[in-house]
């Protein structure tokens, strides 16, 4: 690829709407994308502009990436065909419409392809819920590389473009987890002209514009959220070495990012604040503001020159570090262009994406989606389909920074959210046009239940943050947590004509909701479905502290207006809450405590998960690395305890499972070396018995009909961001949501 002349960044961004129609517009739009040539036939097209190749079945739906893209694209008078879960033997599925006249759009799908086949032992699956009838083997070990190969085997002059969790998650120098070593970006693997990471609506409908009035892939250099090959860097850049911007030595206490902003004039309370949250509050500054705007436009000439991806490869530190510098660059509204040596290639890096508004996310969700699976399908069930079928995502992103969790990594941590018009609009869709539907809404939620327009209280500050989380190690002075606009939009939910019930799915982050006891009180009364379920993912605060997750008076605290609630409605609902095993950080004494908690509270899980070290994740560096990112790294810095081997994994998860007796002997050896032989015994204070029950007494899964209502509450499906149907310790295991391209 030829070296770009210019690149040049903007903080402002060209409504979604706002571009010319390309003249293929006239065909209008499909009644679902073709996906043979038959079906281009019917419609009247010659060729397709852009392929989107896919690993997931292609369903017509908001909720899958590449149903979003593409009508996105045909919005825009694009024609555009899907080639779904090809045959990867040959590249003759490949040309099944023809070639592209502008380019070939490549993803995973909806998970990477890794996580997807793959569980947390790095077993096969036999199964695969975005597939037909849940087969599993339909796509290949690293899709988008296969199918970038494919692609260029097929018409080796069409650009390739890549995007998608699984291009978002690999495309720096990042560690593997199924190979257990450091991996080039996925960029150089598939050798694609371009990657687009997040979600990628603006970047996609740029590139495609570009690439209509003739511009050459290679070009098209300036557009946020993208990565590229370059040969040398421009000389109208500064280069900064992020050895000087985040020097690995000496720990310092963690610089506010409010600094630079005179604290005084930042009016905290909720008095003044506008209720309107289509707006953020602008804070009056005194003298700095000036100062602020300068230093922004620098960053947008200044790239970070990171470890090379040779560097990292072989040493731990550097790698840490290198991680920790690309978390604190996230922010769209400060963050700076990165450049990493690749084996002879530089990559280039351009800031995220700028959010979109809600005018563009309720663009983006308007078009006219089949919200079914194609017809090719016949009968065929599609597992994830069945799982969003009746549900509505309302907003993208999360504030939260668990250091396990890929949703800020590919979102972002400013919420997107859509109009309560829009949101109440696709219900009405649903009930009208979906078959089988019985009056029930699933979920109204995303990555989480209750982000839903909570913003920083002024956008000067949210632009210039550079803090991970904006609930961690509290919840922020400048957050505003006002829930109203969720009550509001609950309660214009259920009262649509033929809506029965809406039940609230995703995952709940409780230490918001316990800022708006009027939203807890909402929810509990009309919107749990029996359980609840939300995320401690531990007790001790040590593996807490890795995972950037609030202690357990959080979890108290709502537990107490959970029941409190519960009782005034007149129901029995039960709380379920959601542990994770083998975290970085946690020891065999913290997974001890944790079983103690569940055995006292009565919980018994029948299906755990442990860590699942996705690429790119802050707890994936700290089980790599044995450092902690969070903290700045230098080599004799603090370690990070991890659970590595086959053996000490299965006890962290036989912790969780102690009243199974199958674990039962692993787990008097273990507390037999920790000395702790006082917790085995029949005592109620005492973890496991003395005793092995003879085979016709071995455990019983609580799934079955006579199980209590606490027992079966553990052992119900976890929520929409699991790899799989029934994983039960935990929300979030550093996988995409299941909701969003």
């Amino acid at each position: 690829m030829e070296n770009p002349i210019q690149i040049s960044l903007s903080q402002k961004a060209r409504p979604l709407n706002q571009y010319p129609l390309y003249w293929a517009e006239c065909f209008g739009t499909a009644p679902f994308l073709p996906v043979s040539r038959d079906e281009m036939d019917q419609l009247g097209w010659d060729s397709c502009d852009i392929i989107i190749v896919t690993g997931d079945a292609y369903v017509d739906h908001p909720s899958f990436g590449m149903a979003i893209v593409g009508r996105l694209l045909e919005a825009h008078g694009f024609r555009v065909g899907i080639i779904d879960q090809p045959d990867w033997h040959s590249a003759d599925p490949f040309k099944t419409l023809g070639k592209p006249n502008l380019f070939f759009g490549v993803s995973a799908g909806n998970m990477d392809s890794m996580i997807n086949r793959y569980t947390a032992d790095r077993k096969i699956r036999s199964d695969d819920a975005y597939s037909p009838d849940d087969i599993g083997g339909k796509r290949p070990d690293r899709c988008s590389v296969v199918y970038s190969q494919r692609c260029r085997e097929a018409y080796n002059d069409v650009p390739i473009v890549i995007g998608g969790i699984e291009a978002s998650l690999r495309r720096i120098a990042h560690y593997d987890y199924w190979q257990d070593k450091v991996r080039r970006s996925i960029l150089s693997d598939a050798k694609a002209d371009l990657l687009l990471y997040g979600n990628a609506e603006r970047a996609i409908i740029e590139v495609a514009h570009r690439l209509a009035k003739g511009d050459d892939i290679s070009a098209i250099t300036d557009i946020r959220g993208s990565a590229f090959v370059i040969k040398d860097i421009p000389e109208d850049w500064q280069i900064l070495d992020s050895t000087n911007v985040e020097k690995p030595g000496r720990v310092e206490k963690r610089i506010s990012p409010y600094e630079m902003i005179d604290q005084d004039s930042c009016d905290s309370s909720q008095k003044g604040v506008n209720k309107d949250k289509s707006k953020q509050v602008e804070v009056t500054f005194t003298g700095k503001l000036e100062k602020l705007q300068h230093k922004l436009k620098q960053r947008l000439k200044t790239v970070i020159r990171l470890p090379s991806f040779d560097d990292v490869s072989r040493d731990p530190v550097l790698y840490a570090h290198a991680n920790r510098v690309l978390h604190l660059e996230t922010n769209p509204g400060n963050a700076r262009a990165l450049v990493q040596n690749q084996g002879g290639q530089k990559i280039w890096f351009n800031p995220p994406p700028i959010p979109l508004t809600m005018e563009e996310m309720d663009y983006v969700f308007s078009f006219n989606y089949a919200r079914v699976p194609h017809p090719m399908y016949q009968k065929a069930r599609i597992p994830a389909y069945e799982m969003i079928r009746f549900s509505v995502n309302i907003m993208r992103g999360c504030f939260g920074g668990c250091t396990f969790c890929s949703i800020t990594e590919h979102e972002g941590r400013v919420i997107q959210s859509r109009s309560e018009d829009s949101i109440i609009n696709e219900i009405e869709q649903m009930r009208d046009k979906v078959p089988g539907f019985t009056g029930i809404v699933s979920d109204l939620g995303g990555p989480t239940a209750n982000m839903y327009r909570l913003a920083c209280k002024s956008r000067a500050i949210e632009a210039a943050c550079r803090l991970p989380s904006c609930v961690y190690p509290g919840i922020c002075e400048n957050l505003d947590t006002d829930h109203s606009s969720l009550i509001a939009l609950y309660r214009r939910a259920r009262e649509l004509k033929g809506v029965k019930k809406v039940l609230i799915s995703s995952g709940l982050r409780y230490d918001l909701a316990v800022e708006s006891p009027e939203y807890v009180e909402e929810l509990v009364t009309h919107h749990v479905g029996g359980y609840l379920k939300i995320a401690p993912e531990h007790t001790e605060q040590g593996p807490l502290s890795k995972m950037m997750k609030p202690g357990m008076g959080s979890y108290d605290r709502f537990k107490a207006l959970f029941e409190k609630f519960s009782k005034k409605a007149g129901k029995e609902q039960y709380l379920i809450p959601y542990f994770i095993a083998a975290h970085p950080g946690t020891t065999e004494e913290d997974m001890m405590n944790l079983a103690l908690w569940l055995k006292k509270n009565g919980f018994k899980a029948d299906q755990v998960q442990n860590f699942y070290p996705s690429p790119m994740a802050t707890a994936t560096t700290m089980y790599h690395t044995g450092k902690n990112p969070l903290k700045r790294v230098k080599r004799d810095s603090e370690d990070v305890v991890t659970a590595k081997g086959d053996k000490q994994r299965r006890l962290h998860k036989a912790f969780l499972r102690y009243h199974d007796p199958d674990n039962w002997p692993m787990l008097r050896e273990a507390l037999t070396t920790m000395g702790r032989e006082d917790l085995i015994g029949s005592a109620k204070h005492q973890l496991i018995p003395t005793f092995q029950p003879k085979d016709g007494d071995a455990y019983k899964s609580p799934r079955r009909k006579n199980s209590t209502p606490r027992q079966q509450g553990n052992s119900k499906s976890a929520n929409n961001n699991q790899p799989r149907r029934g994983r039960i310790l935990t929300q979030h295991t550093g996988l995409p949501p299941r909701k969003h391209s």
